[in-house]
C-alpha cells in the first residue's frame, strides 16, 4: 500500500506542476502512468524547478553516430549549465520516455540508422507504443509528450513545416498542428530550410502561433540567420520571453514559436544553402525520396555537399538554442513563483 501510495502522490505531483504552469488546466488529462519520467524530471516537476524538454529524432534520425551521442550529451549538459535539467523524449521498447539514462541515450545513439528505429511522429505515437517500438520523437510527439508531462520549454534545431511544392503534395509537417493545440514555447532557429518558409509562417499565423523572434526582427531559416521573412515581434531578453508565455496561455492553448537565429560564428550565407537545396531537391525527386524520408536525405546530402558545414552549423544551433531553452525556463520558474503559484 505504501509503494502505490507513493505512486500515486508522484502522480498527482506531476498533475499539480501542469495545472501550475497552465492555467486553463491540464493539456493532457489523463493517468500519468502512460510516461515514465526520470528520476531528476520528475522531482523537478514536483519542486516547480525549470524542465526543458528535448526531442530525440535528431539523434536518431538527424545526425550519425558519433555526432548524434556527443551532440546529444553536450546539450544536455548546457541545459543543466543554465540552471534546468534536461528532459529527453523518447519511445524505449513502446514506454514513452521523459528524460533518459546516459546508457539509454548512448544506446539509441548508437542504433541511429537501424530500420528498427522508428521516426516517431504525432500519427505514430500510438501506435509505436502498442507495438512496443524503440524510437526518437520528432518536434510534433515530442511537443505533445511535453504538454502532457507539464513542461513548457522545449528545444529542439528547427521545426517541420510546410514543404517546397505543397500545392501538388499537401505535404504538410504535423508539428504546425501540435503547435497550434499544446501550449509548448518551441525554441528553434526557426523552420528547416528544405520547407516552404513564407507558407510555413502563414500557417502558424492561422492556426494561432505567435512567432517570437530573439533578437531579431527576421524568421531564421535554420541554417542561416535570416529567411528574408520578417517577425512582428521580438523579445531582449528571457524574462521578456516568459511574459510572453504567460500573458499568452491566459488566452489560448496554442503554442508558442521562439525563434533564436544560429550563432553569427557558424551561421552559413542563405544564397549558398539555397544552391545546396536546389541540387538536394532535385536529387531527392529523381530517386522518388517522399514522406518521412526526405528530411533525413537532406540532411545528409546537405553535410556530404558542404563537406560538414551543415553539420558543424546544426550540432552549434542547437547547443544555442539549449542555452536559451534553459534560461527562459529558469525565467518562467521565476515569474511563476513571483506570482505565489503553490
Amino acid at each position: 500500500m505504501g509503494a502505490v501510495a507513493g505512486r500515486r502522490e508522484k502522480r498527482g505531483g506531476v498533475l499539480r506542476q501542469r495545472e501550475r504552469i497552465f492555467p486553463s488546466g491540464p493539456p493532457r488529462p489523463g493517468a500519468d502512468t502512460e510516461l515514465v519520467f526520470g528520476p531528476d524530471v520528475e522531482a523537478a516537476l514536483q519542486d516547480g524547478q525549470p524542465v526543458v524538454a528535448l526531442e530525440s529524432a535528431i539523434i536518431t534520425h538527424g545526425m550519425p553516430w558519433p555526432a548524434n551521442w556527443e551532440t546529444a550529451c553536450t546539450v544536455e549538459a548546457d541545459v543543466r549549465a543554465g540552471g534546468a535539467v534536461p528532459a529527453t523524449i523518447a519511445l524505449l521498447e513502446g514506454r514513452v520516455h521523459v528524460g533518459l539514462s546516459a546508457a539509454e541515450l548512448r544506446s539509441l545513439a548508437q542504433s541511429a540508422g537501424s530500420p528498427q528505429l522508428a521516426k516517431i511522429g504525432r500519427a505514430d505515437l500510438g501506435v509505436a507504443q502498442a507495438l512496443g517500438k524503440t524510437g526518437g520523437t520528432t518536434v510534433a510527439a515530442t511537443a505533445m509528450v511535453a504538454a502532457r508531462a507539464g513542461i513548457p520549454v522545449f528545444v529542439t534545431g528547427g521545426i517541420g513545416g510546410v514543404h517546397r511544392g505543397f500545392q501538388q503534395t499537401l505535404d504538410i509537417s504535423g508539428d504546425l498542428q501540435v503547435l497550434a493545440s499544446a501550449p509548448v514555447a518551441v525554441v528553434c532557429a526557426g523552420a528547416k530550410a528544405i520547407l516552404d518558409l513564407p507558407a510555413t509562417l502563414e500557417y502558424l499565423e492561422t492556426m494561432g502561433v505567435p512567432v517570437l523572434g530573439y533578437r531579431t526582427r527576421q524568421f531564421p531559416a535554420f541554417y542561416s540567420a535570416s529567411s528574408g521573412n520578417p517577425l512582428e515581434y521580438s523579445a531582449e531578453d528571457p524574462a521578456q520571453v516568459a511574459a510572453v508565455l504567460r500573458r499568452h496561455w491566459r488566452w489560448s492553448s496554442a503554442g508558442v514559436l521562439v525563434a533564436n537565429p544560429p550563432p553569427a560564428d557558424c551561421a552559413l550565407p542563405r544564397e549558398y544553402v539555397e544552391g545546396l537545396l536546389d541540387t538536394a531537391l532535385a536529387e531527392a525527386a529523381s530517386r522518388g525520396i517522399r514522406g518521412k524520408a526526405v528530411t533525413p536525405f537532406l540532411l545528409d546530402y546537405l553535410e556530404k555537399a558542404s563537406g560538414g558545414r551543415t553539420l558543424a552549423t546544426n550540432e552549434a544551433l542547437v547547443r544555442h538554442n539549449a542555452r536559451l531553452g534553459a534560461a527562459i525556463a529558469r525565467a518562467y520558474a521565476e515569474l511563476l513563483a513571483a506570482e505565489g503559484e503553490p
